[in-house]
């Protein structure tokens, strides 16, 4: 099949540094050129994928001094997917509503999946004027809020089996990876860990947006001798930084759509002890792969109970479902259902069938 993977620009593919929806794209592209399809990526110049790259912008804009008009970029890639429409069977789109116009009026078979929440009002309007859009979502609880969009499945993010490595024992620390926006729950993770007398590591990325957040809230918390703030992380540093790990904080305050960090910590044998908002309790399996607390009283009890998780059987969990060859497969059965439902045969009209048997040379009376 040829398949297109239309890529938001801020990270490249695979990101860098901290970055999701780009990661999924790149772990998606690499498997499905894998098991032999005809993939081409549309992404930052600074991407490096197996697949056709066709670039966008030099490199990502997130990372790029130069850039400030981030959406000129993304517009100069909806002109370049409309050039090469043609090349693809179906066209998967990873910028939410961004190219909704053009596909509406263009006839390519596509689908988008949605990434981010969906409990935003200014979405509602949107999403009734374009209602027919075919949809995925990446958990089931991302529908909650917009339960009547053009559903075409839920597909659970994966990445590559080996990509990271076990570990069979964690170290004497807790870790939080992810944004300090106040969504995330960095302050609680920092109470969490002081209460339950275990050092805390944090590799955090500090959004611009976020920037004054962080100085009124978070700063003031870092003072302990056993809070560290690494910064910003990437692969393969994340790894070690996981494993190592006695178990991972995912204390959230919002209706995560997925969190990769949830996998990446299963995938390395890491327990995860995590709030159950949005997506939280479709990833992570109780007393299996973590535990679902409710607040910080329940998350120290988990932490004096960490050992009884067996490792292995974390490991498992990520192994069973959040593998990239799995995600691949759902999606390519997706795939398959709207190709073929575009090149479905037209039946004329009883009446254009007879009028042509009329017309045609067999039937001819002079």
């Amino acid at each position: 099949m040829r398949i297109a993977q239309v890529a938001p620009l801020y990270e490249s593919v695979p990101p860098k540094l901290y970055g999701g929806t780009e990661r999924v794209v790149s772990w998606l592209s690499e498997e499905l050129v894998r098991l032999g399809h005809d993939v081409t990526v549309f992404a930052s110049g600074d991407s490096l994928t197996t697949a056709r790259l066709i670039p966008s912008c030099q490199e990502s804009l997130r990372l790029s001094p130069e850039s400030i008009d981030h959406l000129a970029h993304h517009f100069i890639q909806m002109e370049q997917v409309l050039r090469h429409k043609e090349e693809f069977d179906l066209i998967h789109f990873h910028v939410d509503y961004l190219h909704y116009a053009i596909s509406r009026r263009e006839r390519y078979a596509h689908l988008t999946t949605l990434h981010g929440r969906l409990d935003i009002p200014d979405l509602v309007p949107l999403y009734n004027v374009y209602s027919e859009m075919p949809v995925v979502s990446i958990s089931d609880s991302q529908r909650e809020p917009l339960p009547s969009l053009n559903w075409q499945g839920t597909v659970y993010h994966g990445m590559p089996i080996d990509s990271y490595q076990f570990y069979r024992k964690g170290g004497d620390y807790l870790a939080f990876l992810g944004r300090t926006s106040p969504e995330k729950g960095l302050d609680r993770a920092i109470e969490i860990a002081k209460a339950s007398g275990m050092p805390l590591k944090i590799a955090a990325k500090i959004d611009k947006a976020d920037q004054e957040y962080f100085e009124a809230v978070i700063q003031p918390l870092l003072g302990s001798a056993d809070v560290e703030l690494i910064g910003e992380i990437g692969y393969p540093e994340k790894n070690e930084f996981l494993g190592n790990a006695a178990a991972l904080l995912f204390p959230i305050a919002w209706p995560e759509p997925f969190g990769i960090v949830m996998i990446e910590a299963m995938a390395c044998g890491t327990p995860v002890i995590a709030y159950p908002f949005g997506s939280v309790p479709e990833v992570v399996q109780d007393r299996v792969s973590g535990y679902l607390v409710s607040d910080v009283a329940g998350a120290v009890q988990a932490i004096k109970q960490i050992e009884k998780i067996d490792r292995k059987k974390v490991r498992k969990h990520f192994e069973n479902n959040f593998t990239a060859d799995r995600m691949a497969l759902d999606y390519l059965k997706i795939y398959e259902r709207m190709v073929s439902r575009r090149k479905a045969p037209v039946t004329a009209p009883s009446g254009v069938l007879n009028w042509m048997k009329l017309r045609s040379p067999s039937s001819s009376t002079t």
